[in-house]
């Protein structure tokens, strides 16, 4: 079962795509563009359709997504951490 989706293998983060995902669960996931599998372990529970940190990443870095630049962020966020509008912004604001 593939509990989160990301299209480029360049990607920092990845959409959860099933229920119950919680802390401490080894997830599996699938790199579209590429068709190959790859997982991480969640840090924190994190709901369905929101996004997963495939790696760490510092105040200010690019935040990738579907393969284009989908923002910045602005707060720490460790990989396996439940990445959404607390740790990442747009860059249009």
């Amino acid at each position: 079962m593939n509990h989160y989706v990301l299209h480029d293998a360049k990607d920092t983060v990845a959409v959860i795509v099933v229920e119950g995902v919680k802390a401490g669960m080894t997830l599996n996931g699938w790199i579209m563009d590429e068709d190959k599998a790859t997982s991480t372990v969640a840090l924190q529970d994190i709901p369905i359709g929101h996004k997963i940190a495939l790696k760490d990443m510092k105040v200010g870095d690019t935040v990738w997504k579907y393969g284009i630049d989908m923002g910045k962020v602005v707060a720490d966020v460790k990989m396996g951490q439940h990445a959404h509008v607390h740790n990442i912004k747009t860059k249009r604001w």
